[in-house]
């Protein structure tokens, strides 16, 4: 049977690394919204905090501009391999 989630339930395996480099960065949650939003991709800060709790599904557009705005490679943010299941 197929799923769409991480072992742990999570809607998707980077939200764990987007916290982490958002903090290493110094940024908050609404600050990391606003670099987004400067960036040229329209989310909030909820959007943010649903995406780190694993909450959210991040899309492929989402992610090139994470890692663009917390200056990380797109490896940096999947790098949680661990989470899939069956690894």
């Amino acid at each position: 049977m197929f799923t769409n989630k991480t072992k742990d339930g999570r809607n998707n395996i980077c939200g764990a690394q987007i916290a982490y480099y958002r903090k290493l960065s110094g940024k908050s949650q609404r600050e990391l919204a606003d670099a987004l939003q400067l960036a040229g991709l329209d989310l909030d800060k909820n959007a943010i905090q649903r995406m780190e709790a694993g909450k959210r599904f991040i899309t492929d557009i989402e992610l090139v501009y994470l890692a663009k705005v917390l200056n990380v490679s797109y490896e940096d943010l999947l790098s949680a391999s661990s989470a899939i299941p069956g690894e």
